[in-house]
C-alpha cells in the first residue's frame, strides 16, 4: 500500500503492491492528509514497489497533482517500473512533466 514520510518540506509516499480501485482511495486519503497537514513544497510518489496498477493509479497521480498544485507545491513521480511507465505513457501523464 503506502508508507509516507515528511522531511525538509517534502512528503514522500513509497507505494508498494497492487494499486487498484479498492486500494487507491486509501492511498489517496493517507497522502492528502499528510499534505494538508504539512503543506510541503514537493510531493514525491515513489513507485519502486508497485507490482500492478490499473487506471485507478493514473487517477491517483492526477488527483495528487491537482491537490499539491492547489497547496502551492510540486509533484514528482519516481522509480517507475517499466510496466507501470507504459500505463502512464498511454494515459498522457507524461505531458504533466512529473515523471522522472
Amino acid at each position: 500500500m503506502v508508507d509516507i514520510s515528511y522531511q525538509n518540506d517534502v512528503v514522500t509516499a513509497l507505494l508498494y503492491g497492487e494499486i487498484d480501485h479498492h486500494i487507491a482511495p486509501k492511498i489517496r486519503n493517507a497522502i492528502d492528509i499528510k499534505c494538508e497537514t504539512h503543506r510541503p513544497k514537493m510531493l514525491t510518489l515513489d513507485f519502486s514497489g508497485v507490482t500492478f496498477m490499473d487506471s485507478s493509479g493514473v487517477g491517483l497521480v492526477m488527483g495528487r497533482y491537482r491537490c499539491i498544485s492547489l497547496l502551492g507545491g510540486r509533484l514528482e513521480v519516481i522509480h517507475i517500473p517499466e510496466n507501470i511507465r507504459k500505463v502512464f505513457s498511454l494515459s498522457g501523464l507524461e505531458s504533466l512533466g512529473v515523471l522522472k
